[in-house]
C-alpha cells in the first residue's frame, strides 16, 4: 500500500511537470540531499557517463528505493524539494 502511494505520489508530480520544470525548494532539497543522501553516495552518481536516471519520472522514483535504503520516509513536499535541488543541479529535465 505504501508503495502504491509513493508511485503515485511521484506520477502526480511527473504529471504536473511534464510541461516544466519541477516546482519545489532548491535550498531546502539542497539542505535534505546533504542529510539524507551523501552518506550512501556523492554527487558523481549525478553526472556519471551511465546514470540510471533518464528523466523526472525515474528521479522522482527513485526516492523510494533510496528511502527503503535508509529506512527513511520522505514527505511528498522533501521529495518535490529533492527532485528540484537534483534537477536544476544536474538534470536538467524539462
Amino acid at each position: 500500500m505504501r508503495r502504491l502511494l509513493i508511485v503515485s505520489l511521484a506520477l502526480g508530480l511527473l504529471a504536473a511537470t511534464a510541461q516544466a520544470a519541477p516546482p519545489g525548494d532548491a535550498a531546502a532539497g539542497e539542505r535534505l540531499h546533504a542529510a539524507n543522501c551523501t552518506g550512501c553516495h556523492d554527487t558523481g552518481v549525478y553526472t556519471r557517463k551511465d546514470r540510471r536516471i533518464g528523466s523526472l519520472e525515474a528521479l522522482n522514483l527513485q526516492f523510494e528505493t533510496c528511502a527503503h535504503m535508509t529506512k527513511k520516509t520522505f514527505t511528498p513536499s522533501e521529495v518535490r524539494d529533492m527532485t528540484k535541488f537534483l534537477n536544476d543541479r544536474f538534470y536538467h529535465f524539462k
